[in-house]
Parts: C-alpha cells; structure tokens; sequence
C-alpha cells in the first residue's frame, strides 16, 4: 500500500501537503500480482459477475438471484448488505492502489455513490463495525483520491461510532449501538475496536486533531492490556466480564494493522512488535500447509482479505518484506482456484465450482480478488504446495468436534469426541507431482484400536488400522501410501459405518 498519512504525518508534513503523493507514487518494492495477468483477470471477471452499473452496487450471488441462506441488503438480499459492500470496496481500492487505471478510480466513486442511495442514512444499522468499515473505506478514498467528501463521510461515521465508547470492561466501544451497557445482548470487540484504531489514526493523520488521537490512544491500550495474548488475539468480552476467544484471521489482522498504525505513528518498537506478533501467530496457527484456512461462508469467507491487507502495509509501510512469500503463496492458492468463470471461493486451496452449478457468493470472490492485487508476482506456474502439513483443527470437519485440553498435540488442537459413522475430516492436498505420496495420520485412540476410511476424491477407499494409545496425550503416527494428481486433491478421512472407535486426530502430513 501507498505510505499512510500517519507516517508522513510523524515525518513533519500536514494534511494538505501529505495529499499530493497520495494514490500518484508508486513503491519500486510493489509488484503488480502473482503473474502479470491473474490480478486483472481476476477483478475484471469479478466485476462482470456481481457489478450492476444500473444500481452502482454489488450483487450478493453470482447468478444475481435472491437465495435464502443470504437474504439480506438491498432488495431483500439481491444486493451484498452493508458490510460486504464495504468489504468489495476495500477490493475495488486494492485494484486500484495496484493500477491507479480510470476505471477502478471511477468505481471508488461509484461505490461509495451506490451505498449512499442504498443507505441515505448510514445509520440504519445497529452494528458500530460494520459503520466502522465505511469510515476506514472512507478515509482510505480520501488519501488515495483527494476528494473532501470521503473524508467527511468517514469524520461523520467515525463520531458516530465513537460515542458508544465507555468503561465498562475496562472501556472500548461497543459493538451494537443498540443495548448499549447491557453485555447480556451487547459486547465488545476487536472487530470493532481494532477498525476504529486504524481510522482514528488515519483521520488525525488528514485532520491534525488530537482527538482522535487520544481515541486512538485509549482503546489500543485497552485491546493490548485485555486481547493480546502473546501474538493470540481474543475475540470479544461480554456479560459480566467473561472473554471469549474465537479464532479468527480478521482478528489477527485488525489487531496488527491497529499496532501498525501505533508503530507509525510512534515509531515504538513495541507496536511494531505487537503486530508482527499477531501476524505470525495467524501464519503459524491458521494456514493449512501455509495457504490462510477456509474460515466458512457468509461473514467469515471475507476475514482472511482482512488479514492480507494488513499484512500488505505491514510489508510497505515498515518494512517487514519476510511477509512477501506469505502472502504470494496464499495468492497463487487463490489464483490456481478459481472457478472456470474466474471466480474465487472461500478455500483458496480446492477447485471452486463453476457459477453456473453453484453461485458464489460475491464476499468471497471480493476476496480472492484482494490477495491477488496485494500480492508480490514470483512468475512461476509451479502448484503451491506449502510445507505439506495440514493441522485437522484448519482442515474441513462438519460434524467433528474440536479441543485444545490436552498435551502434546501440535497446532491449537486437534479433533476429538470423534467417532460418528460417515463423518469425514477433508484436506485439499495441494501436490507439484502426480504419483504415490506418503500420509501420515497424527493420532490419539485411548480407547482402543480404531479404523478411518481414507480416500482421494471418488478413489478406491482404503481401510487404516490406528492402533490403540495409552492416553489421549499420547500420540502416534500411522503412515499410508496414496495416488495424488497435479495440483489439488480432496484428502478425506472418514469413521467406517462400524467398528470407528474414537480417535483424536492432531494432523495430517503429506510428502511432497
């Protein structure tokens, strides 16, 4: 990304002198995509599926249909809802920020222009994040085109959000706007706080006034005393004070872009610390062999373009270039899987479906198209295959509990309570060469011999003996040979439909 305005604003300069730069220089460090062409094939087959130039706004499906498991937005659902259009216009300006071309400028207006006729009052909504995303996006526009009414849009969200800030829990400000003291219906979070850091410093950066700094300021230091644990970063705190901790690739990355910005403007260590940290905690704990993990649909298939953005300013913005092979990886994933329509999915590690048998949803797309703009091009066509180890918490488990209570396993746990007849663990095995490839199953059974079903795609089935453990911290390994072709194979592990047994399994690993 350009260099924020907070950076140039700890260098001495003002608002009005930081914005002649803006959106015009170009960093000789910033490559165009994986390969000269994947980035523009991507938004151009993005924007000719969901765009609709009529109403200046995204469709939510592929197939511009209204279907029920996400009927919400504008037309009961036929357009994206107010986050998710936030989230494609934060793609629109990684295009753009990669290209500085007429047509993506234009579509930051068109955007914004569409969302204000949808929404002539933004505060029709209960939800301070998603508000928040449009006052980031806002000031986002604002340093990459000049133009006034971004930066006023994104000061009018911003004071509106930033009201709902108290001291419960210690302060932050809440996450509805709506039942507002009440942490039986309400909460606090990073999603909302760590956004709100990020604006706060990007508006005192163009502005000057120190009231966002002191914003700023404030609900940093309470998200680093109260959500930062070593590089894991907690989800919300609610009720009574209890803290729940969810795994989440937007956590991760809205936390280190809040200390980036900290780090920026300070130039303390210790945020840039902070950021590294919760970046490294994401790339060692969330990935599947080193491609970011399929975090489900709706909401959460938009999170990991989240943590990829800010990694991209980690990388431009301090320097912290060890990230580039992260996010060139993840972007060739992405890239290698589109649909036959150039359409990405919310695995960035299996084939997604063509459009025309399964619509996608445009939140996903929106997000493929993100990593391939922010991604540094290495021009190779070899498959990505990572480091061929997939932690069974990351992998495809519908139905398979997970757990973290015992020792000795690796990753942050491993599935459990796992004995239902055709419930099936899945690792998208992503291979450079076809042909016979050793797996290894890392396994608990302490309650006695079990059997899984293993099978590549629609393949012969192959019966795996598990030989009994003498704890559920005692783990073994047992070791198959299997046929895997070029590129992506859909590894499943499955509970035969008699004599399973029980089995915690920690992870599988492929030779490559």
């Amino acid at each position: 990304m350009q260099h924020r305005l907070v950076s140039l604003l700890v260098a001495g300069a003002v608002a009005s002198a930081t914005l002649t730069g803006v959106g015009i220089a170009t960093d000789p460090g910033r490559a165009s995509a994986l390969t000269t062409t994947q980035a523009t094939d991507a938004y151009d087959a993005f924007v000719a599926t969901y765009w609709d130039a009529d109403a200046k706004y995204f469709t939510t499906y592929s197939d511009r249909q209204v279907h029920q498991e996400h009927a919400v937005g504008p037309q009961g659902g036929l357009y994206t809802d107010y986050w998710w259009e936030a989230q494609n216009w934060e793609a629109v300006m990684d295009r753009y920020e990669r290209t500085h071309d007429a047509a993506s400028r234009q579509m930051i207006d068109d955007v914004f222009d569409g969302w204000q006729a949808a929404y002539p009052d933004f505060r029709q909504n209960d939800w301070n994040d998603d508000m928040g995303w449009w006052a980031r996006g806002a000031v986002r526009a604002y340093e990459l085109t000049g133009e006034q009414r971004f930066l006023d849009e994104s000061e009018e969200v911003f004071g509106f959000i930033a009201q709902y800030e108290d001291t419960t829990y210690g302060g932050g400000i809440w996450w509805k706007n709506v039942d507002v003291g009440d942490g039986s219906k309400n909460e606090k979070n990073v999603a909302t706080n760590g956004t709100a850091v990020q604006t706060a410093l990007r508006l005192y950066a163009a502005t000057g006034d120190t009231t966002y700094l002191d914003t700023a300021e404030r609900l940093f230091a309470w998200l680093q005393t109260d959500f930062d644990r070593n590089g894991h970063i907690r989800d919300h705190v609610s009720g009574t004070g209890q803290f729940t901790d969810y795994d989440w690739t937007y956590n991760q990355g809205q936390y280190a872009g809040a200390a980036l910005q900290m780090y920026l403007l300070t130039n303390d260590q210790q945020y840039l610390t902070d950021a590294t940290r919760a970046v490294d905690w994401a790339v060692a704990n969330l990935t599947v062999a080193g491609t970011f993990l399929n975090e489900g649909s709706s909401d959460t298939q938009g999170f990991k373009a989240i943590l990829t953005r800010d990694i991209r300013d980690l990388i431009d913005d301090a320097g912290q270039t060890q990230y580039e092979s992260v996010l060139t990886a993840n972007a060739s994933q992405a890239a290698a899987h589109v649909s036959p329509e150039g359409i990405g999915g919310p695995d960035w590690t299996a084939p997604t479906p063509s459009t025309s048998t399964a619509p996608q949803q445009s939140l996903a797309a929106s997000a493929t198209v993100a990593i391939v703009q922010q991604a540094t091009p290495d021009g190779s066509t070899v498959v990505e295959q990572g480091d061929g180890v997939y932690q069974a918490e990351n992998i495809d488990h519908p139905g398979i509990p997970t757990e973290a209570t015992g020792t000795g396993y690796t990753g942050r746990g491993y599935l459990a309570g796992w004995n239902t007849a055709g419930t099936a663990a899945t690792a998208h095995v992503n291979v450079a060469s076809a042909g016979t490839h050793s797996v290894t199953l890392r396994y608990a059974a302490a309650a006695g011999t079990a059997t899984r079903i293993v099978r590549v795609g629609s393949g012969t089935a192959t019966t795996v003996t598990l030989p009994a453990t003498g704890s559920w911290s005692t783990w073994s390994t047992v070791t198959l040979p299997v046929q895997l072709t070029a590129g992506s194979n859909a590894l499943s592990i499955a509970v035969p439909a008699s004599n399973g047994n029980y089995v915690n399994l920690d992870s599988v690993s492929v030779s490559l």
